[in-house]
């Protein structure tokens, strides 16, 4: 048994899992948890950590007919190949992942990270560059904005603030 790559269409790595797995497939999708804002709140998303990418394991004595039924499966786009061989995982790389994977979807990598510089958006301080400091409660967040040449702390909802790139 190997694992192999599979290449997902557009944002339908979920589905190109559960259609596999309804053929008694082994499939892997590695997912993150990543805090997003939803509707002017913070929610915790699970995203694919490869976007467009899965793994599957096959039996290497499997004929080539058998990647027919993988191929036309909803959600998939093609199967990882390096010219006509097929993209192999190692078993090493997929223990290391799930043992990650666990790990990964149980702490949420945040949105904003005390002492990131971000920019107010909307308000009276919009345009202001600020200070984030930490989470105050499920929608608001507490930054540090300069004014009259003084750190002044403010409470603000999170989805009036910006990632400054």
């Amino acid at each position: 048994m190997h694992w192999y790559v599979i290449h997902t269409k557009p944002r339908q790595e979920q589905r190109a899992l559960l259609n596999l797995e309804r053929q008694h497939y082994t499939c892997f999708l590695p997912m993150l948890a990543i805090e997003k804002l939803h509707k002017g709140k913070l929610a915790v998303v699970q995203e694919p950590l490869f976007p467009r990418y899965l793994f599957i394991q096959l039996d290497t004595n499997q004929s080539s007919q058998s990647w027919a039924p993988i191929r036309s499966t909803k959600g998939v786009s093609r199967l990882v190949t390096f010219g006509n061989e097929p993209a192999k995982a190692s078993e090493e790389l997929i223990k290391v992942l799930s043992e990650q994977n666990r790990a990964i979807v149980q702490q949420p990598k945040k949105l904003f990270t005390p002492g990131e510089r971000v920019l107010i958006a909307d308000g009276p301080f919009a345009g202001i560059e600020a200070l984030f400091q930490m989470q105050d409660g499920d929608s608001r967040v507490m930054v540090l904005i300069e004014l009259l040449n003084k750190p002044t702390a403010l409470t603000i909802a999170s989805s009036k603030l910006r990632k400054i790139n």
